[in-house]
């Protein structure tokens, strides 16, 4: 019965900004962790963020000082904003959460999580 649901992709120029959120629907309680994770065109699923509930955040190297991963309503809700994008960020970016919360130093990776949103596709142009 849990649900997540992504929304916020489109298109965009080199440079620009959006705002992808996630809403997490039929989880008894919020998930330990949770995260934004993406898979371009011909590569493998990659972490992006992580927000865990007492507030700790991970992020991708490639990512860092561009995108803020930030969550609202206990984390029913989280959300994240890429900036300054380039067309690298293109990719199918997926919501992922997990009961158990990841371990130490892998919240970035696909196998800590359980459930997945079905993605919002994020495109960019020169």
């Amino acid at each position: 019965q849990e649900q997540l649901v992504e929304s916020g992709g489109g298109s965009g120029q080199s440079g620009g900004s959006l705002r992808l959120s996630c809403a997490a629907f039929g989880f008894p309680y919020r998930p330990p962790c949770m995260g934004w994770f993406r898979e371009a065109p011909g590569q493998a699923r990659e972490g992006v963020a992580a927000i865990y509930t007492n507030g700790r955040i991970d992020y991708a190297d490639s990512v860092k000082g561009r995108f803020i991963i930030s969550q609202e309503s206990a984390g029913v809700v989280i959300n994240l904003e890429v900036t300054r994008l380039t067309p690298e960020d293109t990719a199918m970016y997926y919501c992922a959460a997990d009961y158990g919360g990841a371990r130490f130093n892998h919240a970035l990776e696909v196998s800590e999580y359980s459930y997945w949103g079905q993605g919002t596709q994020v495109t960019v142009s020169s």
